[in-house]
């Protein structure tokens, strides 16, 4: 944990705040903080700064908060994702809140496992957890925007265009074209849409091409979903930036 989150409810007059569960036992048992010690704090949605624990146990958490600071610039990538297996999912979520990204579509492809979509992680309240600890791990305090849309076709047809900004991507290993290669937009950020473990269907790699999303080459090494998102974000975040 590199930041201790607190809920704008859990913030009382003064900046005190009263924490128990999970965040107490890790000041208590993994930082071993002490009264008096300072920690790294933020607010859901809100600003940062640090704390001074006035108490601590592994039941309970006593601190007071300055909040003073902005918490860092958000990811110019949004990621259009097709759903992945629950387990990576989590992995996902995690990593996407940790690199800043800040929105994320969830959608349906004919090779996503229909299962999938029912799956508990996808309640709204499961989706918050883990996106908060992909947020204090990147030390960030701002909550991604995360929509679901089960099937491909309506989403394409009806959604895309108010959710995508103008510069789109399409990660896709048969493509020959390498990001380098690409025309970098003068400013703004980027959509890039990667599809799940087998890749999009050629319909619906076409219908993505038919919507402005350019194909390009990650590499001749075939990646794991978890592991082609920070790698993908990572390359567009430097090829946004420019030389």
């Amino acid at each position: 944990m590199n930041l201790l989150l607190l809920e704008p409810h859990e913030l009382g007059p003064g900046g005190e705040a009263r924490l128990d569960g999970r965040r107490a036992r890790h000041v208590s048992e993994v930082l071993r903080a002490a009264p008096g010690d300072r920690l790294a704090v933020g607010l859901v949605d809100g600003p940062m700064g640090q704390a001074e624990v006035l108490a601590s146990s592994a039941s309970a958490l006593h601190l007071r908060a300055v909040l003073d600071a902005e918490p860092p610039p958000p990811s110019p990538v949004a990621l259009l994702l097709a759903l992945p297996r629950p387990k990576t999912l989590r992995k996902v979520l995690q990593c996407a809140a940790a690199m800043g990204v800040k929105r994320l579509a969830l959608l349906g492809s004919y090779r996503v496992e229909k299962a999938y979509w029912g799956s508990p992680l996808l309640e709204p309240a499961a989706l918050r957890e883990e996106l908060l600890l992909g947020l204090e791990q990147g030390r960030d305090t701002r909550l991604p925007e995360v929509v679901l849309h089960r099937y491909f076709k309506p989403f394409v047809e009806d959604r895309l265009e108010g959710w995508a900004p103008a510069r789109r991507l399409l990660a896709d290993p048969h493509a020959v074209a390498r990001l380098e290669d690409l025309p970098r937009p003068a400013a703004g950020g980027a959509a890039v849409a990667i599809g799940p473990e087998g890749g999009w269907t050629p319909y619906e790699a076409a219908e993505l091409e038919r919507r402005g999303f350019q194909p390009f080459s990650l590499g001749p090494r075939p990646l794991r979903v978890d592991q082609a998102v920070p790698f993908t974000v990572g390359q567009l975040e430097l090829w946004l930036r420019g030389p």
